[in-house]
C-alpha cells in the first residue's frame, strides 16, 4: 500500500508564500498525483495534478497562475508552491494518487479518482 505524507503548512499573511511537500512510498513514475484541499464544512477541492512520467499538469481555475505543482523521482517527492496566497486558501491540504491507468482530463481533479492519501497539513491565511 503507498504512503503519502505531506509537511510544509504554516501560518502565513496575505501575499506570503508555501512551498508543500509530499513524501511517497512507493513513488511510482507513471502515475497521476495531485494536491486537494478542505475547508472546515466545504467539500474536498482538487488544485493540481502532475503526470509524473511526463510532468503534463492540470489546474483548478481557483490556483491557476498562483499555485506550481512538481514532481521529483530521484528524491520520491511531489511539491506545490503556492505563491500570493489568499485568506481563502486557508484549508488543509492533502497529497494523493491515482492508481496506475488513470485516464480522463475531467476526472484528474475528483477527489474520487485517487486511492492513496496523505494524513494533510494545514494552511492557514491571515488578513
Amino acid at each position: 500500500q503507498r504512503q503519502l505524507v505531506e509537511s510544509g503548512g504554516d501560518s502565513v499573511h496575505t501575499g506570503g508564500s508555501l512551498r508543500l511537500s509530499c513524501i511517497a512510498s512507493p513513488y511510482d513514475y507513471d502515475i497521476w498525483m495531485g494536491w486537494f484541499r478542505q475547508a472546515p464544512g466545504k467539500e474536498r477541492e482538487g488544485l493540481a495534478t502532475i503526470y509524473t512520467g511526463l510532468g503534463t499538469t492540470f489546474y483548478a481555475d481557483s490556483v491557476k497562475g498562483r499555485f506550481t505543482i512538481s514532481s521529483d523521482y530521484s528524491r520520491n517527492a511531489l511539491y506545490l508552491q503556492m505563491d500570493s496566497l489568499k485568506p481563502e486558501d486557508t484549508a488543509m491540504y492533502y497529497c494523493a494518487a491515482a492508481p496506475p491507468g488513470t485516464y480522463g482530463e475531467q476526472a484528474l481533479l475528483k477527489p474520487f479518482t485517487y486511492n492513496s492519501w496523505g494524513q494533510g497539513t494545514q494552511v492557514t491565511v491571515s488578513s
